[in-house]
C-alpha cells in the first residue's frame, strides 16, 4: 500500500516541475533538488543544480497530466520514473523523459529528484 502511495506523489512531484507557481518557487527548488542534482537537458546540454535552481521564469505550456507516466522502483528508497512530455513552443514538442527520485527527510513530502533526462522524440 505505501508504494502506490508513493507512487501518487511522485506523479504530483514530477507534474510540479511543470508548473510555474512550484518550479520557480526558489524555496521549493532549494528542497526539491538533491544536493547532486544534475540533468542532461533535452537540447543535449548538461545541467547543474546551480544552473537550475534559479528564481522565476516564463509559464511553461506544458500538457498535463503527464502522458505514459511509469514508474519503477529500484530499491526501497529510489526510483526511476519515465514519461512523454508534450509542450508547446511555436510548435507542439514531445520528449521522452526518465528521473530518479531517492528518499530524503529534507525533500518535499520526502523525496528529492537527483537526476533528470529529456530526449526529443
Amino acid at each position: 500500500m505505501e508504494r502506490k502511495v508513493d507512487e501518487k506523489i511522485l506523479l504530483r512531484l514530477e507534474e510540479s516541475l511543470w508548473r510555474a507557481e512550484t518550479r520557480f518557487d526558489l524555496a521549493y527548488q532549494e528542497r526539491i533538488f538533491a544536493g547532486d542534482f544534475f540533468e542532461f537537458g533535452r537540447s543535449g546540454r548538461r545541467y547543474t543544480r546551480d544552473q537550475m535552481v534559479r528564481d522565476g521564469g516564463s509559464p511553461i505550456a506544458a500538457k498535463l497530466p503527464l502522458s505514459d507516466f511509469r514508474i519503477t522502483w529500484l530499491s526501497d528508497e529510489t526510483v526511476l520514473v519515465t514519461y512523454v512530455s508534450e509542450v508547446m513552443y511555436d510548435t507542439l514538442e514531445r520528449g521522452n523523459r526518465s528521473s530518479i527520485w531517492s528518499r530524503s527527510a529534507n525533500g518535499v513530502e520526502g523525496w528529492q529528484l537527483r537526476f533528470h533526462q529529456g530526449t526529443p522524440c
